[in-house]
């Protein structure tokens, strides 16, 4: 093995470290998937993980973290040009190669980061669905082409999976997002249940507010259902781990509804317990 290699070999497992440290609502890497998948998939979590974090960073000024964020794409650019700022960029590299793995998917994700920090507010739903577009659709076209799945209808299922897991996370997290100055519900919604933003400051879980939250969550599930015809088109292992992904999804948004829609003062997550129902019903139902 050539210093290249082991190079290589170091910054897949330092990935694979960085994701298992980092909490999700299900493990990225799950030992379920394919072993000779799990370095590339830590890998591209890491890459996205790194742009978010510099996107959050609300203590540093919007200029200074858009900066960072076009140092970090123009780092991007010379690893796909075979320039390596560090070992990180050399192993995603060699993963884009291998799996021959679209680079603008890479780019999008770092449309969206950025977004983040000159965006705030959405005017209409649909502006929301542009913005999850990007952010969460080509997370899984990659997982789709590190499986060297690429059919168009597969796609689109997964868009719609992607889409409805980045809505549930909006509406589980209203009250952290209102935190960095972000509503990802549209103004055009906000207006047509007569909210302001008072009920965000004032955490105020009105009759509106719930009505608001109960139209966006039906939304949400009209795109897990679409998403699910997916699995008819996936391989066993893949396939347990969307239907899981799935499952999670729609159990957060159950706990949402179970809490009377307040997340304003409550984030739903899902416990030891629901995730072990939930690893029994992807199994066996």
């Amino acid at each position: 093995m050539n210093k290249q290699h082991r190079l290589i070999n170091k910054a897949y497992k330092e990935a694979i470290k960085f994701t298992k440290s980092h909490y999700e609502n299900f493990p990225v890497v799950s030992f379920f998937l394919p072993k000779k998948l799990k370095k590339h998939i830590a890998i591209i979590y890491q890459f996205a993980r790194q742009a978010d974090d510099i996107a959050d960073e609300n203590n540093y000024p919007v200029d200074f973290r858009l900066m960072l964020l076009e140092n970090y794409k123009n780092d991007l650019k010379n690893s796909l040009n075979g320039n390596f700022k560090n070992n990180f960029w050399m192993a995603l590299n060699n993963t884009i190669n291998k799996m021959n793995l679209s680079p603008k998917h890479f780019y999008d994700l770092l449309s969206a980061f950025e977004q983040d920090i000159t965006v705030n507010r959405y005017k209409t739903f649909d502006d929301v669905l542009n913005y999850c577009e990007r952010s969460a659709n080509p997370v899984g076209r990659l997982i789709l082409e590190l499986f060297n799945i690429r059919n168009s209808e597969v796609v689109e299922y997964s868009d719609a999976i992607c889409t409805a897991l980045q809505l549930t996370n909006f509406y589980q997290d209203i009250s952290i997002d209102y935190k960095k100055n972000r509503i990802y519900l549209s103004l055009d919604d906000l207006k047509k249940y007569d909210i302001d933003e008072n009920t965000f400051e004032l955490k105020k879980n009105s009759a509106n507010f719930k009505q608001l939250l109960k139209c966006n969550i039906e939304r949400t599930k009209e795109f897990f259902n679409k998403g699910e015809n997916i699995l008819k088109f996936l391989p066993g292992n893949l396939k347990f781990q969307i239907k899981l992904t799935i499952l999670g999804g729609k159990k957060i948004l159950d706990k949402i509804e179970e809490i009377d829609y307040n997340t304003l003062n409550i984030r739903p997550v899902l416990s030891k317990k629901d995730i072990i129902k939930l690893f029994y019903k992807a199994l066996f139902e």
